[in-house]
């Protein structure tokens, strides 16, 4: 079983920005991006799984912590099948924070700042 993944080069950029810009680090940066990809109406391309690995090391537990359970039990229901835990982790996650951190960036630029990028994805308010 393995219990590392590296991001890719363009996911670790833009959890640096968002690091240095919003003071947000990867461990959180990591949840908030598998929770945007898996609000996506459209599945995972192949695409998602082609990334690199030249970005940093995460292990699973700053990924999902005491709740890795309900991280799996989340992507099986979005992916809408089993999935054994080789496909899991790393496949599966990492495909899912590769492809969040792109939304999340987006979410952010548009926001502007922390507060309203909490206040969007809450969905309060319509100023962002």
């Amino acid at each position: 079983m393995i219990f590392k993944l590296k991001l890719s080069q363009q996911t670790n950029n833009i959890f640096k920005a968002l690091d240095h810009r919003m003071g947000l680090k990867p461990y959180t940066l990591v949840k908030h991006a598998i929770a945007w990809s898996v609000r996506e109406t459209q599945p995972l391309s192949p695409q998602d799984f082609e990334t690199d690995s030249l970005g940093m090391e995460l292990n699973r537990q700053t990924i999902t912590g005491n709740y890795d359970v309900y991280f799996k039990a989340v992507i099986e229901q979005y992916e809408q099948r089993k999935l054994s835990e080789d496909e899991y982790f790393p496949r599966y996650v990492k495909a899912h924070i590769d492809r969040g951190a792109q939304i999340l960036n987006a979410m952010m630029n548009h926001a502007g700042s922390l507060e309203r990028y909490i206040l969007k994805s809450l969905g309060v308010g319509d100023t962002v």
